[in-house]
C-alpha cells in the first residue's frame, strides 16, 4: 500500500487510517504491558480491551487481531499464558473481533496485548484528536484513577486487594472499570457528531487532552468538580501512590496546565489502562453518549493550554 493512502493518525498515539482502492479504510493499532492484575486471565481481558481502544476511538470496528505476548516460561508455567489469551479472546468475543494467531517469545516478565485492525465504512473519515472546536464540550466515559490504584495494589500487601482489604473495594472498581470496552461509547460519540475523540491511556488526561488541544489549535477548560474518579484514588494520591509516569506527564505537559492543587495535577496525570474515551462535540449532544460525563469545554485560547477550575 502506498504512503500517499495514509489519510489519518491519531498524533502521538500508536494507529494509523490507510485507504484502500476500493474505498474501505482500514485502522491499524497495537498495544501491550505487563501485569497490571494478579489473575490471569482478567489481565488477557484487560490488555485486550486496552489494546483496541484506538481503534473505537478513531470511530472504526475492530475486524480481526494478533497477539503479542513475552513469557518467562521458566518461571511462570505455560498454562498461566493459556488463561492470558483466554482472557484476551473473551473480551474479543465481547467486542466482535477475531484473534487470528500472534507470536510469543521469551521474556524476563510476561508482557501481552494485541495488534488490532479494524474498518471505517467507505463513507466515513477518522475522528482524530485534532478537530477539536471552540464551544464543544469535553465528555469523559471512564473515570479517573487506575494508575494510582495499580501502583497501590503493587506496592501493598496482597491482602489489601483481597475481601475486606483496605484496597479491595477501589480495587474491583479499577478492574471493572479497565474491563469495559469503549464500542459503546464510540458508536454514540460518532452518531452525535463528535469532531474529535481520543482514548485516555498512559499519557493521562492531561497529556491526551493537550495533545488534542494543541492540534486542534484551542485551549481547554476542566471543571474538578464534574471529573469522574474512582473511589479512594484521591486518597491514594494524598498516601503517596503516585506512579512514576505521572510525574513524566505533568513534565510533558509542563506550563500549559494551570490551576488545580497538587493532588488535581496528579489526578488528571495518572496514566490509565484501558481508560475511557475523551470525546469533543456539540453541547446538545453530549447527554447521547454512553457513560459521558461532561467534564469541561474547548475555549479560545493558547492552543494546547489546560484551565483547571
Amino acid at each position: 500500500m502506498h504512503p500517499d493512502l495514509l489519510v489519518g493518525i491519531q498524533t502521538g498515539d500508536d494507529a494509523a487510517v490507510w485507504r484502500r482502492p476500493d474505498g474501505r479504510a482500514l485502522v491499524a493499532t497495537v498495544d501491550y504491558f505487563a501485569p497490571v492484575v494478579d489473575d490471569a486471565f482478567t489481565f488477557g481481558f484487560v490488555a485486550a480491551a486496552n489494546a483496541v481502544s484506538d481503534v473505537y476511538a478513531m470511530g472504526a470496528e475492530p475486524l480481526f487481531a494478533l497477539n503479542i505476548a513475552g513469557w518467562p516460561k521458566d518461571r511462570l508455567s505455560l498454562g498461566l499464558l493459556s488463561d492470558v489469551f483466554a482472557g484476551g479472546v473473551a473480551a474479543a468475543t465481547e467486542g466482535g473481533w477475531v484473534v487470528a494467531g500472534g507470536h510469543t517469545v521469551d521474556s524476563p516478565e510476561p508482557l501481552y496485548g494485541q495488534v488490532v485492525i479494524g474498518e471505517l465504512a467507505p463513507d466515513q473519515l477518522p475522528l482524530t484528536n485534532a478537530h477539536a472546536q471552540r464551544g464543544d464540550v469535553l465528555v469523559l466515559t471512564k473515570p479517573l484513577g487506575t494508575g494510582v490504584i495499580a501502583t497501590a495494589h503493587k506496592r501493598l500487601d496482597a491482602a489489601a486487594s483481597r475481601p475486606g482489604g483496605v484496597l479491595a473495594d477501589a480495587f474491583d472498581h479499577a478492574v471493572s472499570t479497565m474491563c469495559r470496552l469503549n464500542r459503546d461509547a464510540a458508536r454514540d460519540a460518532r452518531r452525535a457528531g463528535a469532531h474529535s475523540m481520543t482514548d485516555v491511556t498512559g499519557f493521562g488526561l492531561a497529556g491526551h487532552l493537550h495533545k488534542m488541544m494543541r492540534s486542534s489549535g484551542f485551549a481547554a477548560r476542566i471543571d474538578l468538580t464534574e471529573l469522574p474518579v474512582i473511589h479512594g484514588a484521591r486518597s491514594l494520591i494524598v498516601e503517596g501512590f503516585v506512579p512514576g509516569g505521572s510525574l513524566r506527564n505533568l513534565e510533558f505537559v509542563g506550563s500549559a496546565l494551570t490551576g488545580g492543587t497538587d493532588e488535581d495535577r496528579a489526578l488528571v496525570a495518572d496514566p490509565q489502562t484501558s481508560g475511557g474515551l475523551l470525546i469533543a462535540c456539540p453541547p446538545d449532544q453530549a447527554a447521547h453518549i454512553h457513560d459521558g460525563v461532561i467534564i469541561g469545554e474547548v475555549v479560545s485560547g493558547p492552543a494546547g493550554l489546560i484551565s483547571l477550575v
